[in-house]
């Protein structure tokens, strides 16, 4: 058995993808940070935050883990779970957010102030 060497071009435009992949990491990263910088609140910040998360773990997955190279199945192996689990994370958004709401909506003052009226009314007289 004699040792195998790698294609020397092969290996340098293989570091120059993997320093792409660094300097665009450091560049949405950079772009991430602004999001608090800017101090943008609500959806609008929400959405870059997260936009961002995906893109970098993308080029994780993709690139240092070698994903992009693998077959179907492996990648549907890889994905699938985080997706489903992302997609529960939503549901459970949308659920929190309809108590939130219905909480606010059965517990308002008006609503408390008609429970006293209403006892005030029907209260044994003594």
């Amino acid at each position: 058995m004699g040792i195998q060497t790698v294609d020397e071009s092969h290996e340098v435009s293989s570091l120059a993808k993997y320093f792409k992949v660094w300097i665009l990491l450091f560049v949405l990263s950079a772009f991430s940070y602004m999001v608090d910088l800017f101090q943008l609140q609500g959806y609008l910040r929400w959405t870059l935050v997260l936009m961002f998360m995906m893109l970098k773990a993308a080029f994780i997955l993709s690139v240092f883990m070698h994903l992009g190279l693998e077959r179907f199945a492996l990648k549907t192996l890889v994905l699938l779970p985080p997706g489903a689990i992302l997609v529960l994370i939503l549901f459970m958004a949308v659920e929190g957010q309809y108590t939130t709401q219905s909480r606010e909506f059965n517990f308002s003052q008006l609503w408390q102030q008609e429970i006293l009226d209403f006892k005030d009314h029907h209260s044994p007289s003594e």
